[in-house]
């Protein structure tokens, strides 16, 4: 009877102790700014419930976190906004309530900002993405008019702001024309017949980018940060060119997802579009140069194949929100004309393969095509170049190499000049930029 007593007397002092509940620990916290747009990330084992406002005069955003603990993670988010990002200005963490975090992101300006959740994939956990878009995106074909050439020509820094980078949410002003005189005749040579004297806006597109590594050499080379410095030699070697401009799609350590990279080319009348990555496969013997173009009827190898679905997973990796329709990548994939595109595509990666087995050894003799998301644009030819296999050690090695970085950034470049000499780019007709 007594040990009754006492079991009902515990039970009873236990439902009068505070109630605890299990909270959940944010793993990682990440900010990505671009001029594009500045993401920040939350990732946890568990998802993240949460709410959102903003708040005017100054402008902020303000998240509220339920059921999170603050640690390392979440304090550190102050430290992480640099005063270079473009949009937000600071960020503030604290408890606002029990079983509530609160964080308060104060902007630079009007914004319009998409916060949503990821599922795990890959080495992630749950996210909690939220990314701050300005209000009123720039223009970008007057981005790219107003660029002065000669800035273009001066060696890239990484600590610069992107010379190059465009908007793709600004309506461009059609009645600018890309169709500008060249400062100088085109250079000719015994072996290279005479370039138009138009200048060619060359699209150049570094692969993966900030939540998105890419591939992962044995060394811990990161894709996306090689491709990011071939992108940036391959730039520089366009805009030397007499009537050449080169445009980055992506110049800095964050996201684009694929639809948007095509968009981007497009919205700067793009003559044409290069997919800059370096190869991985599960054997580290797997070695050479490869070059891709679409494929309308399936892959021409396995092997394309399994590359095609790796790559155009990179949004489920880098992080789309699929709540919003994405009007560019619905119209992008729609058959406008897409097989002289292809033909088109074809000649441009023959030779610029043929450039670069005079500095690596190709993985295949010929190019190959499958269905590249990021190379389906209905009226750009596009093609993917696989500069090495990074998974390699001897090729992870020399992609880190300043002097072969080179080397490959001139391949390109030659191929890119001896399909412009030999396939008239005026010919090529548009699908009117309105309809986008």
């Amino acid at each position: 009877m007594l040990r009754a007593v006492v079991t009902l007397f515990t039970f009873t002092a236990l439902l009068w102790l505070p109630q605890t509940h299990a909270s959940t620990a944010i793993t990682s916290a990440r900010v990505w700014p671009a001029q594009d747009y500045t993401r920040l990330t939350l990732e946890s084992k568990q998802p993240i419930q949460h709410n959102m406002f903003s708040v005017k005069n100054p402008e902020r955003l303000v998240i509220d976190l339920e059921g999170v603990e603050i640690g390392d993670a979440l304090n550190g988010l102050t430290k992480l906004v640099g005063s270079t990002d473009p949009y937000i200005r600071s960020v503030r963490v604290g408890r606002f309530k029990p079983g509530v975090v609160r964080l308060v992101l104060d902007l630079k300006g009007e914004a319009k900002p998409q916060l949503f959740d990821l599922k795990p994939v890959g080495e992630y956990g749950h996210r909690l993405v939220l990314d701050v878009y300005p209000a009123q995106p720039s223009d970008p074909l007057m981005a790219l008019l107003e660029q002065p050439k000669d800035a273009a020509l001066q060696p890239p820094s990484t600590a610069a702001k992107p010379s190059a980078q465009v908007e793709i949410e600004g309506k461009p002003k059609l009645e600018q024309s890309l169709s500008i005189a060249a400062s100088a005749p085109a250079a000719t040579s015994p072996a290279m017949p005479e370039l138009r004297a138009r200048t060619l806006i060359v699209a150049i597109d570094a692969g993966h980018g900030g939540e998105d590594p890419g591939a992962i050499g044995r060394n811990g080379s990161h894709e996306k940060n090689v491709t990011l410095t071939i992108a940036r030699k391959v730039k520089a070697m366009v805009d030397d060119q007499p009537n050449m401009r080169g445009v980055l799609i992506r110049d800095g350590d964050y996201f684009i997802p694929l639809g948007r990279r095509v968009a981007k080319a497009r919205k700067v009348n793009a003559d044409l579009f290069l997919s800059i990555h370096a190869d991985a496969f599960i054997k580290p013997d797997a070695r050479g140069s490869s070059v891709f173009a679409l494929s309308e009827h399936g892959a021409t190898s396995t092997a394309a194949r399994w590359l095609a679905k790796k790559e155009n997973e990179a949004d489920l990796i880098g992080g789309v929100n699929i709540a919003v329709k994405d009007p560019y990548l619905a119209r992008t994939l729609l058959d406008l004309s897409q097989t002289a595109t292809i033909n088109d595509s074809m000649k441009l990666a023959k030779h610029v393969l043929n450039e670069l087995g005079n500095i690596n050894d190709l993985h295949r003799g010929h190019v190959e095509q499958a269905g590249f998301a990021v190379l389906k644009s209905p009226d750009i030819p596009s093609i993917l170049v696989e500069t090495a296999f990074i998974s390699n050690p001897d090729e992870e090695r020399r992609l880190n190499d300043e002097e072969y970085q080179q080397k490959l950034a001139g391949a390109i470049i030659g191929g890119v000049k001896r399909y412009f000499a030999q396939n008239p780019a005026l010919s090529r007709s548009r699908i009117a930029q309105a309809e986008y």
